[in-house]
């Protein structure tokens, strides 16, 4: 552990204002607004606050068109410790504020979804093919395996496209009126070996640890305030050898996007996907990049992260097929 490092992380945070702004950073990326709402402070207060906390590498922050979103830095182990077990009046209160934030934020896109249930497959074409990315996920995914699961399944269409390689199908979503068509979808599918279930997929505790062979997160991540939550969530309920398969949009600055759909994020970079998935135990075993026609068009992306097995699961795995 380097001194002079540790030295002016301890300075940053230790400062009433600044340590309140570490512990809500810890639960979620913030915008400046949001921190502001969460302290009841004034924004020029608090800017300053989170200059010093960014300067100090404890926290960082990204542009993404109009907003400016603030997150926690990969702190040492004995700091997030630390940071974990503070408790107090002032950060309770902050936390029932950062619900409430969160509350908003899950109602304007559940609003959304329940507006759009039924055309919903027809607004993810206008930004993505959706046959080249669908024959994407299926080339990176083995051909036959026991469990699926896909996380925010909207109209149950990974269901659907993945129904001829997995013995039983799970999908969750949070939004009654997308579980509604996706019930309709499959049955006309002719499918029975799949559950829907209305689950928050950012909530690891709503899944079964280590049940399923393959999880599916499809144009999901851009609508959540907090990602990594559902990549963690992922993680969880992967067994070891198992992948997520992850399709979303890279960075762009298409920021009407966030009015007119509800995207909360303006896509995501390699390098965010692979810092994420390291701190839950993923690696990337694959990527794709695919091209929209259009000039004006949307890049998607294509990510497997793998869960590595340990040596006894690999000998087990060796045995069952030899």
């Amino acid at each position: 552990m380097d001194f002079v490092p540790t030295l002016e992380s301890l300075r940053a945070v230790g400062e009433e204002t600044r340590l309140r702004i570490v512990a809500l950073l810890r639960s979620s990326d913030l915008t400046v607004t949001e921190i502001v709402r969460c302290l009841d402070q004034l924004q020029p207060r608090v800017s300053r606050h989170l200059k010093i906390l960014v300067e100090a590498g404890v926290v960082n922050v990204y542009q993404e068109g109009a907003w400016r979103f603030y997150s926690i830095a990969m702190l040492p182990d004995w700091l997030w410790a630390m940071i974990e077990e503070l408790e107090g009046p002032e950060l309770a209160a902050d936390r029932e504020v950062l619900q409430e934030v969160r509350r908003e934020r899950a109602d304007r896109a559940t609003a959304y979804f329940a507006e759009n249930a039924d055309g919903w497959d027809a607004v993810r074409r206008l930004h993505v093919d959706s046959g080249e990315i669908e024959r994407a996920l299926l080339e990176l995914a083995p051909p036959r395996f026991e469990n699926f699961l896909d996380l925010g399944t909207g109209t149950g269409r990974m269901l659907t496209l993945f129904a001829d390689r997995y013995n039983e199908g799970f999908g969750f979503d949070m939004s009654p009126e997308m579980l509604a068509v996706a019930r309709v979808r499959l049955d006309e599918a002719g499918l029975r070996n799949v559950e829907l279930r209305r689950r928050d997929i950012l909530k690891a505790d709503q899944l079964a640890a280590e049940q399923a062979d393959i999880v599916c997160l499809h144009h999901v991540l851009h609508f959540l305030g907090e990602p990594e939550r559902a990549i963690a969530a992922g993680a969880m309920a992967l067994r070891p050898g198992g992948s997520l398969l992850i399709a979303d949009f890279a960075p762009h600055t298409r920021e009407e996007l966030r009015e007119l759909h509800a995207h909360r994020r303006l896509g995501f970079g390699t390098d965010e996907i692979v810092k994420i998935a390291r701190r839950f135990g993923l690696t990337l075993e694959a990527e794709r990049a695919l091209q929209p026609d259009s000039d004006d068009g949307l890049v998607s992306k294509i990510w497997r992260l793998d869960k590595p097995m340990s040596r006894f699961e690999e000998v087990k795995e060796e045995a069952l097929h030899a």
